[in-house]
């Protein structure tokens, strides 16, 4: 792609959610999570690279004691449709014992965030939740009725992009959700 067919994809979207309104939702989520895992000093597991900016502001809404880490494993990389789960960095910290929140940007088919959630049972945690901050509503989950623990907004079957979701590589820094038109 180049600089200006990059720049009209942006032109041309749909915005779903203003900056604004994913500073709310993180706010709202946060709240949530820490009704849940404020006592259990859990591991957050950022899912990068998508999952980067939206732990990045949820983390300071956390206020209680936690250990953070990520993983790196995609089955896009700059491609529209998702291939076999590629493993580029696996979760450092010992999770044996401890509460799991894995963090990423979205919830699609559920394939990737599946796989680094029995990661972490394999590994001995004792309890893995999910935050996402979009999850998107159709029936090709890699498990009939899988959804998020914690889930900022719910949008229809579009190709997303803005806040961590990337188009071909690009506006992971657009600011708000996008739908490619």
């Amino acid at each position: 792609m180049n600089n200006v067919e990059i720049k009209n994809i942006i032109k041309e979207a749909d915005q779903l959610v203003t900056g604004a309104e994913i500073v709310a939702i993180i706010k709202r989520m946060a709240q949530e999570i820490s009704v849940q895992l404020a006592e259990s000093c859990p591991v957050v597991l950022c899912v990068m690279n998508g999952g980067l900016i939206f732990t990045g502001q949820l983390l300071t809404q956390l206020v209680f004691p936690l250990e953070v880490d990520y993983a790196h494993a995609t089955r896009y990389g700059h491609e529209l449709c998702g291939a076999d789960l590629h493993w580029i960095v696996r979760p450092q910290l010992d999770l044996k014992g401890r509460t799991v929140l894995l963090v990423d940007d979205i919830l699609d088919e559920g394939v990737t965030l599946a796989a680094i959630a029995d990661y972490c049972r394999q590994q001995g945690a004792a309890h893995v939740y999910m935050a996402v901050l979009v999850e998107k509503l159709h029936q090709r989950k890699i498990t009939v009725g899988m959804r998020a623990d914690f889930t900022g907004i719910e949008v229809g079957d579009r190709f997303l992009f803005g806040y961590g979701l990337d188009y071909k590589g690009y506006w992971r820094n657009a600011p708000g959700i996008f739908a490619v038109k």
